[in-house]
């Protein structure tokens, strides 16, 4: 069973979440502030740290570089708000993912799983991430779709990478720009539509129909 650390300030949010997560199977431990999360938290070994940024006492962001001062435990900040300095902010803290609330607890659970995909990939020494008939080959740059070799840019690849990494996960267009292009690259939002596209008719011509799909008003999944 994996264990859970939430540090969460809203008690009733805290609870669903708690709830939700004991569903599925995990175990969690609360901390409603700061000073209590980075004591639990470097107490002991936890599988990942769901992590509020605004807290009283020591805010998310001081927590969490403090806890990358003694620990690599994966960390998925949650917060409020939702603007690029914010997720900028979260991430560069040291967290491994940055998730704005609301959010469907499905979600979340998918976050979470692709993170434990993540680090069970670096644990084994794997280099080739699957998903389907898909299979892309983070060593020597080659993408299969069934049988047959797609031939992508190293852009195009870099975007597979990132849905492969997160099957389920919904993908803001501004989050595969930060993610691909940079976070201080001087581009549009659509130019993620006009790769997405190139993507979608490399796969297609090798048997890989509609992988990626779109979510209105969103971004977009691999499904």
């Amino acid at each position: 069973m994996k264990d859970i650390l939430l540090v969460e300030d809203e008690k009733q949010f805290a609870r669903f979440v708690e709830l939700e997560l004991h569903h599925e199977g995990f175990d969690v431990a609360l901390a409603y502030d700061g000073e209590t999360g980075l004591r639990l938290a470097l107490s002991r070994e936890w599988s990942l740290i769901l992590l509020d940024v605004m807290l009283p006492g020591i805010d998310g962001v001081d927590l969490c570089r403090m806890i990358r001062m003694e620990s690599a435990t994966p960390i998925i900040m949650i917060t409020a708000r939702d603007a690029i300095a914010d997720r900028i902010r979260g991430l560069s803290c040291g967290a491994d993912d940055y998730i704005p609330k609301p959010f469907a607890i499905e979600e979340l659970l998918a976050r979470m799983r692709a993170i434990f995909r993540r680090m069970e990939r670096a644990e084994s020494d794997v280099n080739v991430l699957t998903y389907g008939h898909i299979a892309l080959d983070e060593d020597t740059m080659m993408v299969t779709a069934g049988e047959h070799k797609a031939d992508l840019t190293k852009r195009e690849f870099d975007i597979l990478r990132l849905f492969l990494l997160q099957p389920g996960v919904v993908l803001t267009r501004d989050r595969i720009l930060d993610e691909v292009w940079g976070e201080e690259a001087q581009v549009e939002a659509n130019i993620v539509d006009v790769y997405i596209r190139y993507l979608r008719g490399k796969l297609h011509s090798e048997g890989e129909s509609g992988c990626i799909r779109t979510v209105r008003g969103v971004g977009y999944m691999l499904q």
